[in-house]
């Protein structure tokens, strides 16, 4: 979704040359429209589009979809905007004016991150099994479907179980910041996950440093 037509012409030969099915909207609500409506592996969306604005979008995109990955393009250079759309839900943020290449990377960066390695589908501890194919997580077998980030977050923490993690360690990996913007999102999203687990203590906190995931 991108309002300029140049550039959406431009990034749309690109990821076909790349060798991507690419379908372009020029408003938001066209957009949000052929988001919801056809299954799409990635979306780049720009924020500033006529209409309904990129970050309204964004926000329908995530209720509706929540695994879905969106990687947002944007001139406004507000560090607070990037960290917006990053807890929004945003896999990505990618400020404009951009290289071609880069853009390219990132968006084959993020659909790496779609799919699973093909040693597992899935991390098991205890009770606790993580489906890396379908972004869930089951208690006891009972299964429950998780945000986009929340995956990201409980799969670090699974696969690093039994050590700390740090809050900047979290914000890189989940998050892809690599500053602390002094936002309280990790400890939000542990706690959506907390309330998503068999016990609260499944994910402790270590006092000064960040989480660790408990083993049994």
């Amino acid at each position: 979704m991108e309002d300029d037509d140049g550039v959406a012409r431009l990034i749309a030969r690109a990821l076909s040359r790349d060798g991507y099915v690419v379908e372009r909207a020029g408003t938001g609500e066209e957009g949000l429209r052929y988001a919801t409506d056809e299954e799409f592996d990635l979306v780049l969306l720009d924020l500033m589009l006529p209409g309904l604005h990129g970050s309204a979008v964004l926000a329908e995109l995530m209720r509706q979809r929540p695994h879905q990955r969106v990687i947002v393009l944007s001139a406004v250079p507000e560090v607070g905007t990037r960290v917006a759309c990053l807890e929004a839900g945003a896999a990505d943020f990618v400020s404009k004016p951009f290289a071609l290449a880069e853009l390219l990377a990132r968006v084959r960066a993020r659909l790496r991150d779609r799919a699973p390695g093909p040693a597992a589908d899935s991390v098991v501890i205890g009770p606790i099994c993580l489906d890396l194919a379908l972004h869930r997580v089951a208690v006891d077998g009972r299964w429950t479907a998780l945000s986009y980030r929340e995956f990201l977050l409980l799969r670090h923490l699974m696969e690093a179980a039994g050590r700390a993690c740090g809050r900047s360690e979290l914000l890189h990996a989940v998050w892809g910041m690599t500053f602390d913007p002094g936002s309280n999102v990790v400890d939000v999203t542990v706690r959506r996950l907390r309330a998503k687990l068999d016990h609260p203590d499944r994910i402790e906190t270590v006092r000064h440093v960040g989480y660790r995931f408990a083993t049994p």
